[in-house]
């Protein structure tokens, strides 16, 4: 019997897709503790003739967007909330791209990331079967509802929202049985990880993305906390044989390790290359540079629906990579790989109005899951040793990468 090891699914078109958000409202039933979009609010949703114009103004200039594919982002606040725009926005971009026998026609994506509280309502549910082979929904989950509910509550009461979610779950997965949900820790919560994951994993989730806030909240200790959490999560999913069939995105071959500054100079973060539209038809490299994402900072516009992309404004964002933007010890890390950042949180955080200061509050937390990630992947590969079993699992990650590319 071949033995596989569940790893993270590759992205959608292994990344060549262009990624194109509306930003269909800023309101949400929720107001999450740790949520970056400080300016959520009730009276800022699209009209559908703004969704008009940057679809019209995106899709007739084709010489701009060459990407193969595209992947058409709703999010908010909560998405679902404007279903209704939703669903006439999709429609509009289907007719357009067929009418204008467009190259995303057939090699588009409408993706969502939800709270998952109304999911279970009749109009997501249409949308969702209309739209079947080209919509993935990701819902997010944090855990046990202890974990959730310390974050995750409800903007008037901050009664806790896991209940109400949880009870979509079985039918999420029963339309998307390879659905990944996203964790996100801080530092109330980091004692609560290993119990998180494993109850994720006991609701029928087979991949389990987690990732640490990128803001300045860590405290002293933090990371021993941390490294502890995964190392207790190593020992369960290696002894309890869940790495068969699971997947945590805190374990990955790839981290950890230096990088050469001319061969590993790419940018972690896509902003740039992305393109995010508000109520407002303004356009911005990313969705996390519009004000209501920024704590210190005027949003960072580059152009609007009337007036087209001003690619002088965009062009910095182009030439941003590793090296532009890092302090040497970034660049000199001994654990440099997997390291992440987030393009808007480096604007917003930097001393002046830059984009080439990179900020690097997660240092500790990043060192303590390499760490934990070497205990992780030393105990498998001994295990699998043992059990003569590590040459069945090499040949089936050459698989796994040949399938991919």
């Amino acid at each position: 019997m071949t033995e596989i090891i569940k790893e993270n699914s590759p992205s959608w078109q292994s990344g060549i897709a262009k990624s194109i958000t509306f930003i269909v409202t800023k309101d949400c039933q929720l107001a999450c503790k740790y949520c970056y979009l400080v300016g959520k609010n009730i009276s800022e949703r699209m009209s559908f003739e703004t969704a008009k114009k940057a679809i019209d103004y995106i899709l007739g200039h084709e010489d701009m967007f060459r990407e193969e594919s595209v992947i058409f982002d709703f999010i908010g606040g909560e998405p679902f909330l404007e279903i209704d725009l939703i669903d006439q926005i999709c429609d509009y971009l289907k007719t357009e791209m067929y009418r204008l026998n467009h190259h995303w026609f057939n090699s588009y994506r409408f993706s969502f990331s939800t709270n998952g509280i109304n999911y279970h309502e009749k109009k997501v549910q249409d949308f969702i079967k209309k739209n079947a082979s080209h919509v993935s929904i990701g819902i997010t989950i944090d855990g046990t509802e202890k974990k959730h509910d310390m974050n995750r509550v409800y903007k008037l009461t901050e009664r806790g929202s896991y209940k109400d979610v949880v009870r979509n779950i079985p039918l999420w997965l029963e339309q998307f049985p390879n659905a990944s949900t996203k964790v996100t820790v801080s530092s109330p919560d980091l004692p609560y990880i290993v119990e998180s994951v494993l109850h994720l994993y006991s609701l029928g989730i087979h991949e389990v993305n987690i990732n640490v806030v990128f803001e300045d909240v860590w405290q002293e200790g933090d990371d021993v906390i941390f490294e502890q959490q995964l190392i207790k999560l190593a020992d369960i999913i290696i002894d309890q044989n869940y790495y068969k069939d699971y997947a945590c995105s805190f374990f990955s071959e790839n981290i950890g390790k230096p990088m050469d500054r001319e061969r590993d100079n790419n940018n972690w973060c896509g902003a740039g290359k992305m393109l995010s539209v508000d109520a407002a038809g303004n356009f911005y490299p990313c969705t996390r540079f519009a004000q209501y994402s920024l704590r210190d900072k005027k949003a960072l516009i580059i152009g609007n629906v009337e007036t087209g992309i001003n690619e002088n404004i965009l062009r910095p964002f182009l030439t941003l990579d590793r090296c532009t933007q890092s302090p040497e010890e970034c660049l000199d890390c001994e654990v440099a790989s997997g390291c992440a950042w987030c393009q808007g949180e480096n604007y917003d955080a930097a001393q002046t109005n830059t984009i080439y200061q990179r900020a690097t509050a997660i240092c500790k937390m990043h060192k303590a899951r390499v760490r934990a990630n070497n205990y992780y992947w030393n105990k498998l590969f001994r295990k699998l040793e043992l059990e003569g079993k590590r040459e069945e699992f090499e040949k089936n990650k050459r698989q796994n990468i040949e399938s991919v590319c």
